[in-house]
């Protein structure tokens, strides 16, 4: 019989997970599906559950709230406070977060001595998950998002200024801007700041290259999209609900 599986979020016309796991269960001969859930709330969650379902990825804008709707967290989901990743185990629906393992392997290779402080654009579940990343290797931590809380390090797009990204020399976008369709969007900031020491990297992985890695490479700066990161968490995820 085969097992079913699937992506939950708001709108996932951009999203390659179920193109991804189409491709990996007929490569590896598995008999399973993987469909793509559209939830207008994510109260709509609990009528999902009552599927036949052998496991669930979370995407954007439920990595958060759909946590009332689990039994538990593992460890690290409980840690990161996001969840992108469901299994059901004993009954029980249990929420990991595989973010952080897939941003950690995907960045080691580009990270370098100058990269001391990171500036992480938005605060919801992925935001989470890098800081997570981030924090473990010592580099500190800054966010920007639309309201000013600098006793939380977080800042506005306008506080962006030379001295800031002469400190801060990793970026990461973890808001949807520049996702397709909407690919000309870009995050506003004065580009004209950053060096060859800069490495931006855009969690949108739908256009390959978003506005805001053609505007930094420009400027000189290593670019990066999430397409590394969603294999390596999809990967992480189908160990978690096979295991």
């Amino acid at each position: 019989m085969a097992k079913n599986y699937g992506l939950i979020g708001k709108t996932l016309v951009h999203s390659f997970s179920a193109d991804f796991f189409k491709d990996y269960f007929e490569k590896n001969q598995i008999n399973a599906t993987y469909t793509n859930f559209e939830l207008k709330t994510i109260d709509q969650v609990s009528s999902l559950f009552e599927q036949n379902l052998s496991g669930l990825n979370v995407t954007f804008p439920y990595k958060e709230s759909v946590i009332p709707f689990l039994d538990r967290l593992d460890e690290s989901a409980s840690q990161i406070g996001a969840v992108n990743v469901i299994a059901f185990e004993n009954g029980q629906k249990v929420g990991y977060n595989t973010d952080a393992y897939g941003f950690a392997q995907s960045i080691k290779p580009f990270l370098t001595f100058e990269h001391e402080r990171a500036l992480i654009f938005g605060t919801g579940g992925a935001s989470k998950a890098v800081a997570h990343v981030f924090k473990q290797i010592g580099l500190d931590v800054f966010y920007i998002s639309r309201h000013r809380n600098e006793a939380a390090g977080i800042y506005t797009y306008q506080d962006i200024n030379s001295h800031m990204l002469r400190s801060c020399k990793v970026l990461v976008n973890c808001t949807p801007v520049g996702t397709f369709p909407n690919i000309s969007d870009c995050i506003d900031m004065p580009f004209e700041y950053l060096t060859s020491a800069h490495l931006v990297i855009d969690l949108v992985y739908n256009p390959a290259e978003t506005e805001l890695m053609k505007r930094a490479k420009k400027n000189g700066a290593a670019v990066m999209n999430g397409l590394s990161m969603l294999q390596h968490q999809a990967l992480k995820s189908y160990q978690i609900w096979t295991r």
